[in-house]
Parts: C-alpha cells; sequence; structure tokens
C-alpha cells in the first residue's frame, strides 16, 4: 500500500509539472487578448471622435488628428504618437458628403511575442500588428 502512494505522489507532480505551464500560458492568453480587444476599442473610439469634429467646416485636419492622438493619449495607449491618422473630407455619401478617419495603430502583445520566440527563435510573432479602425460621418449643411 505504501509503494502504491508514493508512485500516485510522483505521478502527480509529473501531471502537475505538465499543466501549470498550459494553465499559465491560457491565463495569459486571456488577458493579452483581452487587452487587444481594449486597445481596438479606444481606436474606434478615437476615430468616432475624429469624425465628430472633422464634420465641422471651423476645424482643420491638424485639429482632426490632434483631437483623435489627445484620445488616444487619454485611452492610455501607449506609442500614441506612432499612430497613424488619415483624415478625408468631402467624400460622397449618397446625395451628400462625409468625412472619414482612419487610424492606424502599431499593437504588441506583451508576453506572447516574446513566448513565441521562445519556441521558435526567427518567429516573426515578436513584429506589431497594426489595428485599423474607421469613422464615416455626414457633413454639416
Amino acid at each position: 500500500m505504501l509503494k502504491r502512494l508514493r508512485n500516485q505522489r510522483g505521478a502527480a507532480l509529473i501531471e502537475t509539472a505538465i499543466t501549470i505551464p498550459l494553465v499559465l500560458l491560457v491565463s495569459v492568453s486571456i488577458f493579452e487578448f483581452g487587452r487587444a480587444y481594449q486597445t481596438w476599442q479606444v481606436l474606434t473610439n478615437a476615430a468616432r471622435e475624429g469624425a465628430r469634429v472633422a464634420v465641422l467646416e471651423q476645424y482643420t485636419d491638424a485639429q482632426v488628428s490632434d483631437t483623435v492622438r489627445n484620445y488616444l493619449t487619454g485611452g492610455r495607449l501607449p506609442n500614441a504618437a506612432g499612430a497613424t491618422i488619415n483624415v478625408v473630407r468631402n467624400e460622397p455619401f449618397g446625395t451628400t458628403t462625409a468625412s472619414r478617419i482612419t487610424v492606424n495603430y502599431p499593437f504588441q502583445f506583451m508576453v506572447l511575442n516574446p513566448v513565441a520566440r521562445l519556441v521558435q527563435s526567427n518567429s516573426t510573432a515578436g513584429t506589431p500588428l497594426t489595428m485599423q479602425s474607421s469613422a464615416l460621418m455626414r457633413n454639416e449643411q
């Protein structure tokens, strides 16, 4: 009976050693993809905020870009200055015109990229992903 318990303890130790890294990887993945989703939401809201300003004639494209960057900074996105903002005014929209704001942001996973590089050293998983969001609003007449 004592021999059987010792064998089971060894098996439990091996099972724990195998499952803990998997549980940690799943947990970290959940946090990382949650952070990616939150970043995408901030980008979407920043594009909408820029479109709200762009439909008003008294604002310049630079002021629209500043509004978007301020929103990205307020959303606590690191490297908000690295975002590219494209402002298109007077785009045809049915019988009227509209303004389109497109925001591109370089997003990088904090933990998953280094883990992927541990598995394969020449992995391209370490390069930033470009997240894009766009908003279109009808111009005021």
